[in-house]
């Protein structure tokens, strides 16, 4: 199934979220403001008007209003509140006063008594000592929050505030609320992303171990930073990782077996056949010699020369060894190709085989004045059998150490290889010298078959090594081959990177 690729990041979705809650919340506090804090204010206001209503009762009825701590106290609320106070006796005396403009206070005082006019909003009329209201008056074309009544002395009382300065307030407080809104959302944005970042990075880390596993790649690993429910995530993820190539490994290792099965019952006839015949061939020859030089010592030839009789040994000798390596090889040859060697599927690094393969033949390297080139590669998995593998490369470098000429270099390369189905590595093992005649291509992999007898002969060959090749490629199920240049010749087998 086809992965959708999300149009935002798990970081981008997260931040947006809180970044929107947040411009949410200030956006809704501010309409809320505009459509009650100025009501707010008023109810505010009118507490403290109602408040200095009964101050100034108090004092009247039974304090002294002409005392200067009662002066004081009158400034004091006047200013705070930002209210204007008329109390005038039955004789329209006045007895108390909070600003110079007396008259006007007096007419809006009467006509508020005496003839209310239309621009007058009651709010509470309370009992029957005030009225509240809300007025405008027409002279400054100012509305104002008017209360007025008797006290219980019998005095009138008419006491205003400026409504206009509640809104004028409450628009300030709004702005205000706006750019501390606006401020506080972009530094709560930069806030924002870099905690977000910090908490999804984990998230992305599984994101990308997650690609990995789909890609068949379990080298990835999560590494935990506390034990919080994404690392227990992350340590599931890496138990997944585990079991699915540990699965994977096991079902490969099932297949290539299942492979071989079916293969298998049809050869095994005609192998038995050929074994028979070509170890019989090829133990001819050996087997004449031994014997030859073994009657010639039981008859005394040349019983005098104790050179001659050290020859005859070691003749004897060295036809035994290439005997016994023979048949040790042809063993091995016959349990592949019998199919009772078990193919064993694992994950390993084909590189680092390959150095340390080279590594442990730096001595014969050494020796036979040899230039071995290898490319430098990033680490490249492969499946495969890991220990079958090693037997290839030491028998493609053999063969290139035994006829190696000219400029005397050996190239071990790589090269990825991508495929509709499968990806594959290329590995392959140059060696600088004589090209194989074109009439020996196909017969190589043969056993027993030798290209030039002679030179086989001299450094020990049996003709088995590349047939061995052979059989652990196709126990593989896997390609292999030989490219002839002009100037050597290069042998390459590829294995699955996944």
């Amino acid at each position: 199934m086809r992965l959708l690729k999300n149009k935002y990041s798990i970081k981008q979705e997260i931040a947006l979220v809180f970044i929107a809650v947040m411009a949410g919340t200030i956006v809704l506090c501010w309409i809320i403001n505009n459509i009650f804090l100025e009501n707010f204010y008023i109810q505010n206001k009118k507490s403290a008007i109602i408040d200095a209503y009964y101050r100034i009762n108090e004092v009247m009825t039974y304090g002294d209003i002409s005392s200067d701590a009662f002066r004081l106290e009158l400034r004091k609320t006047c200013d705070m509140y930002n209210i204007g106070l008329l109390v005038i006796d039955a004789a329209s005396n006045t007895k108390i006063s909070s600003t110079r403009d007396v008259d006007k206070l007096l007419s809006r005082l009467y006509d508020n008594f005496f003839s209310p006019g239309n621009d007058i909003d009651y709010l509470d009329e309370g009992s029957s000592s005030y009225s509240i209201a809300k007025a405008m008056d027409q002279s400054t074309n100012t509305e104002y929050l008017e209360m007025w009544g008797l006290l219980n002395n019998g005095n009138l009382f008419l006491i205003r505030s400026p409504i206009e300065s509640i809104r004028d307030s409450v628009n300030l407080s709004n702005r205000f609320l706006a750019y501390v809104g606006i401020i506080a959302t972009l530094i709560s944005a930069v806030l924002i992303w870099f905690v977000t970042t910090r908490i999804t990075r984990p998230i992305m880390e599984l994101k990308t171990i997650s690609e990995e596993m789909t890609k068949l790649r379990f080298e990835t690993k999560y590494e935990s930073r506390g034990q919080n429910e994404i690392d227990q995530l992350g340590e599931h993820m890496n138990e997944l990782s585990s079991t699915l190539e540990r699965t994977i490994s096991e079902l490969k290792t099932a297949n290539n077996e299942l492979m071989r099965d079916i293969e298998k019952k049809e050869q095994i006839d005609e192998m038995r056949k050929e074994f028979l015949s070509n170890v019989s061939h090829e133990l001819k020859t050996p087997i004449a010699l031994i014997q030859g030089y073994a009657e010639g010592l039981k008859e005394g030839i040349n019983d005098d020369d104790a050179e001659n009789r050290d020859f005859y040994c070691d003749v004897i000798m060295d036809e035994a060894l290439k005997m016994n390596t023979m048949v040790r090889k042809l063993l091995d040859l016959n349990q592949l190709e019998f199919g009772n060697d078990i193919v064993t599927m694992e994950r390993f690094d084909i590189t680092a085989l390959v150095r340390n393969f080279i590594a442990s033949a730096e001595i014969l390297i050494s020796q036979n004045d040899v230039n071995v080139r290898i490319d430098e590669s990033a680490p490249i998995y492969v499946w495969a059998d890991e220990f079958k593998t090693e037997e290839i490369v030491r028998n493609f470098f053999s063969n290139a150490m035994n006829h190696v000429n000219g400029d005397r270099i050996i190239e071990v390369k790589y090269r990825l290889i991508e495929e509709e189905h499968a990806n594959r590595v290329r590995i392959s093992v140059f060696n600088t010298g004589e090209p194989i005649p074109e009439d020996s291509l196909p017969h190589i992999w043969e056993k027993f078959y030798k290209v030039d007898k002679a030179r086989t002969r001299e450094y020990g060959g049996s003709g088995v090594g590349l047939s061995i090749v052979k059989a652990i490629m196709e126990s593989m199920n896997q390609r292999y081959g030989v490219i002839n240049y002009t100037n050597g010749v290069e042998f390459w087998f590829e294995l699955e990177t996944k």
